[in-house]
């Protein structure tokens, strides 16, 4: 028998030996004797207590490692957004320049976009603007025009003559002389019928033309900007022309197409009167009329460039040297014919005003990239930390895995 005040633990259940002949011989490593009369624990249920605190530390861990590669994830992808910003405001600023720098005869300025659409006489944008330049100071007591926004053609500006000349183009002379309204009212106001169903050439627009001697012939488009679904999505962060913040497309290597230039409706210049509000639901010409018009049309340098991209084209494009693909896979070919109605180039004065702009965005834009460029250093540097630290307690693991093995096997 064991000497008085001594207890044989195993599994914490007291081994009884009730003849030495049977006795069973205890592996020390499977026991745990404690002197007085304490109690014990066994070496299965400490493996069991330590291979249980192993695998928390490693889950707390690797949570934590989770969260270092989310962050530096998150980082890159905040820097890889100011790459693209950054070559975007590029693209703009040398836009800018270049149309402030130089000047030619073909320049298109707002007097002109007045005569190009006075020449068009019978339609539906020269009676309303001969008609405005003689009641400039009444207009807005025009019954038949009010609502009316103004024509397509004066509502947006385009700093590069070439695009000018491929977006009007594409638009066709009829939408680039479109009557343009902030409502349905607004448009009904302009024409009425008689109870034939006939146009009533006394009433609002033809009435106009009427009393100055003119007749509105033909077709013409006016537009609703409160029925058209407008642009729903992010806009470029820090931009006062709220460009919208588009997908650029990519071909299958993930590289952006060569030539790539950006999308139309972003290289329209907007009047800061006309970016916000102009809908009673808040909206600006830019996500409503241009976006109705252009959607994700892309522009590229030349028609090579935009043909080695079309994999990646599905909504159109056009080119600087008058290339355009419409949607739905038709291209337009043949040369083109000089439009009658083109965009205005923005004055040299507000294009040195936004060239301005765009330093100081640029300057933003790269202070931004440096600070996240310096929490990338620092997120990778904890991130290695944390992957460091979950190895070594992995191997911890799995040497105590291997030894508890090795023990119970012996």
């Amino acid at each position: 028998m064991y000497p008085t005040g001594q207890q044989v633990s195993f599994h914490a259940t007291p081994l009884a030996v009730q003849d030495p002949s049977t006795m069973m011989m205890v592996d020390p490593k499977e026991t745990n004797v404690t002197q007085n009369g304490g109690g014990g624990i066994s070496q299965a249920e400490f493996a069991l207590f330590t291979s249980n605190r192993i695998q928390s530390d490693l889950e707390a861990m690797g949570i934590k490692l989770k969260q270092h590669e989310d962050s530096l994830k998150f980082l890159k992808a905040q820097k890889n957004k100011l790459d693209e910003s950054i070559l975007d405001l590029q693209v703009h600023m040398s836009k800018l320049h270049s149309s402030g720098t130089t000047r030619s005869e073909n320049n298109v300025q707002d007097e002109d976009i007045n005569e190009q659409i006075l020449r068009h006489a019978n339609s539906a944008a020269g009676v309303l603007s001969h008609v405005l330049s003689l009641h400039c100071s009444q207009a807005s007591q025009l019954n038949s025009t009010k609502g009316v926004v103004g024509v397509v053609a004066k509502l947006g500006k385009v700093s590069d003559e070439n695009l000018s000349q491929v977006l009007s183009d594409y638009l066709g002379t009829r939408s680039m002389l479109a009557l343009v309204c902030k409502d349905y009212d607004s448009v009904k106001g302009l024409e009425s019928y008689d109870s034939q169903g006939n146009v009533d050439r006394t009433a609002g627009l033809h009435g106009l033309g009427s009393s100055i001697g003119r007749t509105v012939e033909g077709h013409f488009d006016a537009i609703s900007l409160e029925n058209l679904r407008p642009y729903i999505g992010q806009y470029i962060a820090g931009d006062p022309q709220r460009r919208l913040d588009l997908l650029k497309p990519k071909l299958a290597n993930g590289e952006y197409p060569p030539g790539f230039l950006g999308f139309a409706v972003n290289m329209i210049q907007i009047d800061p009167a006309y970016l916000l509000c102009v809908t009673a639901y808040g909206h600006g010409l830019r996500e409503t009329l241009f976006y109705s018009l252009f959607s994700r049309l892309q522009v590229y340098k030349t028609r090579a460039d935009m043909i080695s991209a079309l994999p990646c084209i599905s909504e159109g494009a056009v080119s600087l040297d008058g290339g355009i693909i419409r949607t739905g896979g038709i291209l337009t070919l043949g040369s083109s014919d000089e439009v009658k109605v083109r965009f205005a180039k923005p004055t040299a004065s507000r294009v040195m005003d936004n060239y301005s702009e765009a330093e100081r965005q640029m300057k933003e834009l790269r202070q931004k990239k440096e600070k996240t460029l310096e929490d990338i250093k620092r997120a990778q540097v904890l991130r290695d930390h944390a992957v460091y630290n979950f190895g070594k307690k992995k191997d911890e693991f799995v040497r105590f895995l291997a030894q508890s093995s090795s023990g119970h096997m012996s």
